[in-house]
């Protein structure tokens, strides 16, 4: 719905300008810049918005991961279990059982995520086990939200008080990861493939010439009909084929020409 909005805003604003250029003789406008500019303006504008909601997008395509993280033995492996609902982790009263990232894949809210445990944080002389606290460090800090666990107050002095083995406060801790992920989602733009963005810059590109040579060499209406209709073309992967016809439509059911 989105794509097709901006295809009938395109047409529309190529159409302005072919009809200033093919039919100067005809009762035309002299002047549709202002119109034309406005309209490649907000294009261009939503486009961009979309642009930059790429991250988004793509994690809800391909999910979202969530860091448990914390001291040993603060009960990360437990909790993994209890989310997702079977011994998935090696659970041990020995610190340091956790050396790699075991990762769970589950549902929340109806949006794919993947629970990652990692190893104890602490400063360690095993070489294995320091390799394992590197990669918890680094999976963590590129994960969308992280969990952390402790076993006295946390830093902030929240009173999340939670059980892996009894489940007290599970429930509350799916509600809060919930809506932290919904509310990353409402920035997702619509482009969630390689191809649908090569195309959405290709056209941005385009549509942000043709609206400097209007503002700066308002003479050049050529060539910033052309950039326009490149735009067009960039766009007819995600919208379909748009052709001359839809150009003259819309000349014609504006203007009083030929008639």
């Amino acid at each position: 719905e989105q794509v097709e909005i901006w295809r009938k805003d395109l047409i529309r604003a190529a159409a302005l300008l072919e009809a200033t250029i093919d039919f100067a003789d005809e009762d035309v406008p002299e002047d549709l810049s202002d119109e034309v500019v406005s309209l490649i303006t907000a294009v261009a504008a939503s486009l961009s918005e979309n642009l930059l909601g790429t991250d988004a997008g793509e994690r809800i395509r391909q999910g979202f991961e969530v860091a448990i993280v914390g001291a040993p033995n603060v009960g990360k492996s437990t909790l993994l279990n209890r989310l997702a609902g079977r011994e998935a982790a090696i659970t041990s009263e020995y610190a340091g059982t956790t050396r790699d990232v075991i990762e769970v894949r589950m549902e929340i809210v109806g949006l794919p995520v993947t629970l990652l445990d990692t190893a104890g944080l602490r400063d360690t002389d095993d070489p294995i086990e320091k390799i394992g606290v590197e990669i918890a460090r680094n999976r963590a800090a590129a994960a969308d939200l992280c969990v952390g666990l402790y076993l006295d107050t946390p830093p902030d002095g929240g009173p999340n008080e939670i059980s892996g083995k009894t489940g007290a406060g599970v429930d509350a801790l799916l509600g809060d990861l919930g809506a932290r992920l919904s509310q990353q989602t409402q920035s997702a733009g619509i482009f969630d493939r390689e191809r649908h963005r090569s195309a959405a810059r290709s056209a941005l590109k385009s549509l942000e010439n043709a609206k400097a040579l209007l503002h700066t060499h308002p003479d050049q209406v050529e060539s910033a009909a052309e950039d326009i209709r490149v735009a067009m073309r960039s766009l007819e992967r995600l919208v379909g084929r748009i052709d001359v016809e839809s150009l003259l439509d819309d000349i014609f059911s504006s203007f009083c020409i030929g008639k």
